[in-house]
């Protein structure tokens, strides 16, 4: 085998979705069900990736080659769309005579790279075997049914419209998911026919062709069937959506991780957590996030590319947007944020810092122990270490077509409702006074107050509307 191509079915409409989006670009746990195939696909070192697209093509292929650019991505286009058996039709040009094939769903995302490794590894040796990937429900309502004969043997796929009330009551059905030697597949392939109820190329009479050849077929049966839930309509994508979460959340507990209550939490990305780790209800992270040893996490945050370091807290309804996973929001150890705190992009807090209630900060960045504890706005800023930066202040960082820093030295004292138009430094140690409007540069531990002087008019009437 010269290795292996993989073949994702992404071209049907999905008109229960009832979207003007291609159903495989739907989202689940933050990603197109797409992205999810795909990345299972090159996580098995594929040498080929062939994208059967058909509807909304260009949108599709536009959204592969934005999402994976240095992928080793073919498209293969199926117009019209004739069934499963006509879509991988399409993708015979790309398949070569010693490859092994493996056939996956765009619209099916949760299936686990050992799943199909293992199922890979019955296509091997010298005659290897069709594999087929099953599962077992009680009530097997639209999959193609698992023939088998009285030795066991795999004879035939059966599919829903066309099985007998007899073949409709077995429980082993096909989940949706082959792997295949290349050139016995295309032959395979070429046979096909559409004489059944939807007069369509279907993919499974490739065991039956199979069969006939004395070709051996080997089944891998997957014990958690939602590895191969595809998704039809809204409310499947919506308990898909919770099953994964449920596994996300399982998965994080076995590793110690406390959470409040695990039928509310979503994880749209990837969340990596330290020892003693605590999240309240409610909580969402997206992207990347790091959570370090101790960290506790109250209602209702939203975490996006942020690492938290060991000892942190994080109390309700913080908001946390790092721009990327190669640029997170920094939340030092031991710091405290919160609540209704928003943390933007460029953030990064030293040790021990305090961000208390309706504060807001942007490419700001704060040492040790500095603090801004309520109703502030820090953008574009520089704070040194135990700077106290009051209530109702901000800094003025934009001009209208510029961006501008504001530096506060070490032990800056900043009184409530002030204005700090940048560009500006406040020498070390000085303190602003409460309600000043600060334009210049400030000496180290100088008192700096603008306040002007009260004007007070006797016995004055405010104008009224007349009787």
């Amino acid at each position: 085998m010269t290795g292996l191509t993989v073949v994702i079915m992404a071209a049907g409409k999905g008109t229960r979705m009832h979207s003007a989006r291609p159903k495989v670009l739907h989202k689940l746990a933050g990603r197109a069900l797409l992205d999810h195939v795909v990345h299972t696909a090159l996580s098995l070192e594929a040498q080929r990736v062939v994208l059967i697209t058909g509807h909304q093509s260009e949108v599709v292929q536009a959204h592969v080659t934005q999402q994976w650019p240095d992928a080793p991505i073919t498209p293969a286009h199926q117009s019209p769309q004739l069934g499963t058996g006509h879509a991988v039709q399409q993708a015979v040009p790309h398949m070569a005579d010693d490859a092994t094939v493996l056939v996956l769903s765009g619209d099916v995302p949760l299936t686990r790279a050992q799943t199909v490794q293992a199922l890979l590894s019955l296509s091997q040796g010298a005659l290897p075997p069709l594999a087929l990937l099953t599962m077992r429900r009680p009530m097997p309502t639209n999959y193609g049914r698992i023939l088998r004969d009285a030795s066991g043997a795999v004879r035939a796929i059966v599919e829903e419209k066309d099985a007998t009330p007899e073949q409709r009551q077995i429980t082993e059905v096909y989940a949706g998911i082959l792997a295949a030697p290349a050139a016995a597949l295309k032959r395979w392939l070429s046979r096909l026919g559409h004489h059944n109820a939807q007069g369509e190329y279907y993919l499974t009479d490739v065991v039956a062709h199979a069969v006939a050849e004395g070709w051996p077929v080997a089944t891998h049966t997957v014990a958690d069937t939602t590895e191969a839930d595809g998704i039809n309509n809204p409310a499947e994508l919506a308990a898909l959506e919770r099953a994964h979460q449920a596994r996300t959340a399982t998965e994080l507990m076995a590793k110690g991780v406390r959470l409040a209550d695990p039928a509310r939490f979503d994880v749209r990305g990837s969340l990596q957590c330290g020892a003693d780790v605590e999240i309240d209800v409610g909580c969402i992270f997206e992207g990347m996030v790091h959570l370090g040893d101790g960290v506790r996490v109250g209602p209702y945050c939203v975490l996006r590319h942020a690492t938290v370091d060991a000892g942190a807290t994080l109390a309700a309804f913080t908001h946390v947007e790092g721009a990327s996973a190669e640029a997170p929001v920094r939340i030092g150890p031991q710091a405290q944020v919160g609540p209704f705190a928003r943390l933007r992009p460029g953030t990064e807090l030293g040790p021990q810092v305090h961000i208390g209630n309706f504060v807001e900060l942007k490419n700001t960045t704060m040492a040790k122990g500095a603090k801004a504890n309520h109703l502030a706005y820090l953008g574009d800023a520089t704070l040194g270490e135990r700077v106290n930066y009051g209530a109702g202040s901000i800094t003025a960082n934009y001009d209208g077509a510029h961006k501008h820093r504001t530096t506060i030295e070490a032990d800056v004292h900043v009184g409530s409702n002030c204005v700090l138009v940048a560009p500006l430094t406040l020498g070390a140690g000085g303190t602003v006074g409460a309600g000043s409007v600060i334009t210049r540069d400030t000496a180290a531990g100088a008192l700096t107050v603008t306040r002007t002087k009260p004007t007070v008019v006797p016995q004055w009437k405010r104008p009224s509307k007349g009787p």
